[in-house]
């Protein structure tokens, strides 16, 4: 039986672990769906030894800018018998495009994820079995423009050339899964169609028939610190290399499919 051991089981990989459950997987896993506390080192350890992949989906703690499994784990995890080692990073590690088209070839460390992008790098050079996956603005049931439209909270920004890449939930479940037999290496996981968020927020108007949000200065939409970093940087993210090397093929190659889904009944998982 393949098993998988997750750090951090959150949004993205308990999607990913539902799938693998189905398809007769073992995953155990600490975060808040997980099993095992993360600080029982004994328990991570025996896991650790029994499973044949393990991912992180961990970002840099927010105060020490370091990365928990890294810190805690990393001597273990260089031995550990699993043939597959793959990390969830950002596509905030190339920074402000300016708009223009980045790759995994493109200049990372240029951005606001000073920390994600030291981390990204010291996973790459964990080990010769690691995929580090790169994910833009991740959307699925719960968690997208829809739901946003429906308790008033979503807001279109007066930023015409402003745009964004972004991938639904079970296509990193895709990505993840086309990586096991896929060269090691750094690929990105975002769809086909990156474009501003207004152009979201009206597609998800119209699905839901609502009144489309007017158009907002940064100033008056009073955005999150969080947020409003989103808006400081601008690029398109291309999907290309995952594509080629790992045969990844897009359940929902842009936002118009992705969101249809989530209306019809929250996606493929």
């Amino acid at each position: 039986m393949s098993h998988m051991f997750i750090f951090g089981m959150g949004y993205s990989a308990s999607r990913l672990a539902q799938r693998l459950r189905a398809d007769g997987w073992q995953v155990r896993g600490t975060g808040r769906a997980g099993d095992v506390d993360f600080a029982d080192t004994a328990t991570v350890h025996a896991a650790l030894a029994d499973a044949t992949h393990v991912l992180s989906s961990v970002p840099p703690d927010r105060t020490t800018g370091l990365d928990p499994v890294l810190t805690q784990y990393a001597d273990i995890l260089r031995t550990a018998p699993a043939r597959w080692i793959g990390y969830l990073s950002s596509t905030g590690v190339y920074g402000d495009a300016g708009g223009a088209w980045v790759d995994e070839a493109s200049v990372v460390g240029t951005g606001r994820r000073n920390a994600r992008t030291e981390a990204d790098l010291v996973w790459q050079a964990l080990d010769s079995r690691v995929r580090v996956l790169r994910l833009p603005g991740i959307y699925g049931p719960g968690r997208s423009a829809l739901d946003r439209v429906r308790d008033g909270t979503a807001k279109r920004i007066a930023m015409p050339d402003q745009v964004f890449s972004r991938v639904h939930v079970d296509d990193i479940t895709g990505g993840v899964i086309a990586s096991f037999d896929g060269p090691a290496g750094v690929y990105n996981l975002g769809d086909d169609l990156p474009c501003s968020q207004n152009r979201v927020i009206e597609a998800a108007s119209r699905l839901l028939g609502a009144p489309i949000p007017p158009l907002q200065s940064l100033e008056e939409a009073n955005l999150s610190p969080m947020a409003l970093g989103f808006y400081a940087e601008n690029r398109r993210v291309s999907n290309g290399k995952a594509k080629r090397l790992l045969g990844w093929q897009l359940a929902y190659p842009d936002y118009e499919a992705g969101l249809a889904a989530i209306l019809r009944g929250g996606g493929k998982a």
